[in-house]
Order: structure tokens, then C-alpha cells, then sequence
């Protein structure tokens, strides 16, 4: 699922910012590692040890060098945590090559020591408006097993070959040092795309990624470039700025899907596996109410009306995405809603038998698709990364990954959910935030969600500033009309405390 990208811009005292450090008090969010998981840290990064096929541990000469690929990372200007980098290429014969190279965390993780149990209690990194909680020590995701430019990592070198239309032609994963040439940032590389200055490595990226796009637009997958949110103060109240993904944005995320669905199908030949999973939006359940029997795309119709977002009804959700421009802010608010569309996104272990076509699918991707590219941020990654080392290779999976898969979808569901709750809070609070001055006023909302076990209950969507929030009918008052617009009153908006509370007036 898309996460939902918000940044604070004002000073580290102020009051929002003193407001989230409470929040992850409140929500018991880990501060600092266990010190025995930290000494494994520090030690692994001065001598970090290459796993072997058997899961036992490998001397530094097994480690393939592929030094000599000029790869290049791209990310927003001050990631911390480089987890991927890539090199594009023409084949001799026509199509394309692309070398992907993600970060070897299994190089510094022993497995049921204590930094591994930490990275299981974790689950994922934890994004906050001003701050991440990571997953792993920053000694390891900052540091050693960082791909910083300039620097020899360990790595799990993908190499997928494409043919001239951007499908797939083959693939192989294996162990290697590499090192990155370059680290790069969206705007500057967008920047040398549109004024022609790009070498053929960057001008590639254009290139495969739009023969991506078309590949995905033929499968019927979903495409949803979720902007990034600024709270932005100014004369001591908030507001909101919208970021449009650059185009580069998409192209670059078109490699990252194309190793998730590579590795997808290794592991399903291989017969063991851990795939992502995605109902179709048309039947996946509703979040935290009853908008209609149709599910949650009604709600989002309604959402849709309230921001006056066309949506015909002969057009498909994903082809209305692909209509969408992120620079609009009733677009880009749409847009943000559409990711809770994602959520029920689930996991599928396997060992021996690959499970049925009709388990396998991911909705959104409209292809069997696997977590493989966070290896720094997502606990999966890791294993995903073994298990397609071995496939590729034509060995079993070591004994340590396949005897953690049954337990993986239940870990990395409850860690989601708790990503998703943080990611909720921090919501409430930006929208508290971004209203505490306004209580008493009356706003234009469309009701995009009632109870259904009382219809006097619901959920509201402003029309501007584009806020969701609970509604209740007036005392005395008729219920809440579901799908229509009505002046709400703003009850409550106290960042911290009480998050935004609007009754029908």
C-alpha cells in the first residue's frame, strides 16, 4: 500500500512537533534498540558475514564483485536509508537489461540472535511527519548496509532482462559487492530528462519505465502516485501543500514492481514462497463502516462528489486514476483517500505446493507480486530475498527462512496494522492541527459513510479544507443522508488530545 507522505515544516518546539513526540509516547512507539541487539549492530557492521546457501556462514571470497557497475541510488534529497540502485542497459540483441541491486541485510542479521528478534518485534520502519522509527539500528540502515555512493556493500544483485516491448525475457538473482557511483535525487534527475542533458543510463529510465506503464495499463493494474503532504505554519496557524510526483517518480517505481513481480514468480516455480496478496477493490470490505453493499469503491464515489472529481460511472477505478492530476488539490485530496482503498492487502506463505492462480493474485499490480525492494524498512524483504537467491540458483531455501514462513503473514499483518495505526493518528493530529482555531464554524462536507447501527452516526468529508472526520446528526435531528452534502459545525479540533469532531447543523 502506498503510505500516505506528510512532512512538518515548522521549528522543532513547536507545538505540533511537541504534539507528535507525545503521540509516540502514547502509542508506545520503541525510542531506542535493546543493547544487546545494538552490540549484534555495531559488531555486524565492522564485519559484516555473507550468508551461505545452507543458512551457516560464508567467507568474504563466495561474494561476487560487481564493483565495476556504475549504479546509481535514487531517492528524496536526505533519505537515510538507501535500500536500492540501479544500472540500465541496451542488450546486443535488442531490449534492455536492468541491474538492481538491493540492499544484503541477511549480511548483518543473525538469524535467532537479538537483533533478529527485534527486526520480528518491529516488523516494518515507522513513518511520523517529523521523524522514522527504524526497523533496523541506523548503524546498519544508515550505515553499513547503506548503499551510499563511493561505498563497497553487500548486496542481492537482480538482473532482468527485458525484450524491446519492456516484458520480461529472463532473470537472475544472486550474492555480490557493488558499489554505488551516485546518489540521486528525483528533481535534478527529472531535471536532466526533460532538458536533454540525461546520459543513457538516466535517459533509460525514461525509456523502460514508460514501456512499464504501458505494460501495466494492458494488465488493468491500479496506478496511484499519492501526493506528499507540508503542514505548512505560517502566522502561527497550518495549512496544507500538495506535492506532485514527478514523472520520474512513477518511472522509477515501474523497476521496483518489476523485481516484486519477477520475484513473485521465482518463488511460485520454486514452490515456496511469500507473496503480497490484494482482494479486487470491488469486493474488499469497507473501512470502518457501511457506505453500501457494493464496498468500498461507493464510499470513494461519494468522496469523489464531495471533492467534484468526475467519475463516470462506465469508468473503471483504475482507469479514473490514470485521469487524475496530483498538481489539482481536490485531485491530489482524492487521491490520498484512495490508498485506504489498498489496505486489504494481506500475505501468502507457501512451502512445497504453490498456491492455486486464484490466491496468488495482487489486485492492484493485476499480476502475482511479492515485497522485495524495502529491505531496509520491511522485515519481509529479507526473506523474500533469500528465498528468490535460492530459486534462482536451483537450491532449497536455508532451513532458517522456510521455518519462519508460517509464522511471517500473521507478523507482517500485525506490523502493518500497526503502521497503519500511526499513520492514523498522525492524521487526526495534522487535521486537529490544521483546525484547532476554527471550532464553531460550519463547513460544507459530503456524508461519505453512516453506521449501520445508527444512522445518526458518520463519518464526513469537508469539501474544503479537505478534512475527514466523525459526524453526528443533530440533536433531534433527522439521520445522517448518506451521499449527500450538508453544513457541518466543527465540535472539536484540539491537536494531541482530541482529534476532529463535527456535528450536522
Amino acid at each position: 500500500m502506498p503510505r500516505l507522505h506528510m512532512h512538518v515544516t515548522d521549528a522543532a518546539e513547536s507545538p505540533l512537533r511537541l504534539a507528535l513526540h507525545e503521540l509516540r509516547g502514547r502509542l508506545e512507539t520503541p525510542d531506542h534498540f535493546p543493547p544487546t541487539a545494538q552490540a549484534e549492530a555495531d559488531s555486524a557492521a565492522r564485519a559484516p558475514r555473507i550468508p551461505a546457501a545452507d543458512g551457516a556462514v560464508a567467507g568474504e571470497h563466495t561474494l561476487e564483485d560487481a564493483t565495476d557497475l556504475p549504479l546509481f541510488t535514487l531517492d528524496p534529497p536526505g533519505s537515510p536509508d538507501l535500500d536500492q540502485a540501479v544500472f540500465l542497459a541496451r542488450r546486443p540483441g535488442g531490449g534492455y537489461r536492468v541491474h538492481h541491486a538491493l540492499a544484503d541485510i541477511a549480511a548483518f542479521v543473525t538469524p535467532g540472535g537479538a537483533l533478529d528478534a527485534e527486526a520480528h518485534h518491529r516488523v516494518t520502519t515507522l513513518h511520523f511527519p517529523d521523524e522514522r522509527v527504524p526497523l533496523y539500528p541506523p548503524v546498519l540502515s544508515e550505515g553499513a548496509a547503506c548503499l551510499l555512493p563511493d561505498r563497497d556493500r553487500p548486496a542481492v544483485l537482480w538482473q532482468l532482462d527485458l525484450d524491446a516491448d519492456g516484458a520480461p525475457a529472463g532473470v537472475r538473482v544472486r550474492r555480490a559487492l557493488v558499489r554505488s557511483r551516485a546518489g540521486l535525487d528525483h528533481a535534478a534527475v527529472q531535471k536532466s530528462l526533460d532538458d536533454g542533458t540525461a546520459e543513457e543510463p538516466l535517459a533509460l529510465l525514461r525509456e523502460i519505465g514508460q514501456l512499464r506503464e504501458e505494460q501495466e495499463v494492458a494488465r488493468g493494474a491500479i496506478s496511484l502516485n499519492v501526493p506528499e503532504q507540508d503542514i505548512v505554519e505560517e502566522d502561527g496557524r497550518y495549512r496544507l501543500a500538495y506535492r506532485a510526483p514527478l514523472p520520474v517518480h512513477g518511472w522509477h517505481a515501474q523497476i521496483s514492481l518489476l523485481t516484486g513481480m519477477a520475484a513473485a514468480e521465482l518463488m511460485l516455480s520454486a514452490g515456496t514462497g511469500i507473496l503480497r496478496t490484494l482482494p479486487s477493490p470491488t469486493h474488499a470490505p469497507a473501512q470502518g463502516g457501511h457506505p453500501s453493499p457494493e464496498g468500498s469503491v461507493a464510499r470513494l464515489r461519494l468522496t469523489a462528489r464531495a471533492l467534484g472529481v468526475d467519475w463516470p460511472h462506465h469508468t473503471s477505478y483504475a482507469a479514473l486514476l490514470r485521469t487524475l492530476d496530483p498538481r489539482r488539490p481536490a485531485h491530489a485530496a482524492f487521491l490520498q483517500d484512495c490508498a485506504a482503498l489498498l489496505r486489504g492487502a494481506g500475505y501468502t506463505a507457501f512451502d512445497g505446493t504453490a498456491p492455486p492462480a486464484s490466491e496468488v493474485l495482487h489486485a492492484a499490480v493485476a499480476a502475482p507480486y511479492a515485497h522485495a525492494t524495502a529491505p531496509l524498512r520491511r522485515l519481509v524483504d529479507r526473506y523474500t530475498s533469500e528465498l528468490c537467491l535460492a530459486a534462482s540458483a536451483g537450491t532449497e531455501a536455508p532451513s532458517w527462512v522456510r521455518g519462519a514462513l508460517a509464522g511471517l503473514p500473521e507478523e507482517m499483518e500485525l506490523g502493518t496494522r500497526r503502521a497503519h495505526r500511526v499513520e492514523r493518528a498522525c492524521a487526526d493530529l495534522v487535521e486537529a492541527a490544521l483546525l484547532r482555531d476554527r471550532v464553531g464554524e460550519v463547513f460544507e462536507g459530503m456524508v461519505v459513510e453512516i453506521q449501520e447501527a445508527d444512522p445518526t452516526q458518520g463519518t464526513v468529508h469537508l469539501v474544503d479544507p479537505a478534512v475527514i472526520g466523525p459526524v453526528e446528526a443533530a440533536p433531534e435531528g433527522p439521520a445522517l443522508p448518506l451521499g449527500r452534502r450538508i453544513p457541518v459545525r466543527l465540535a472539536e479540533a484540539d491537536p494531541g488530545h482530541r482529534p476532529v469532531r463535527f456535528t450536522a447543523a
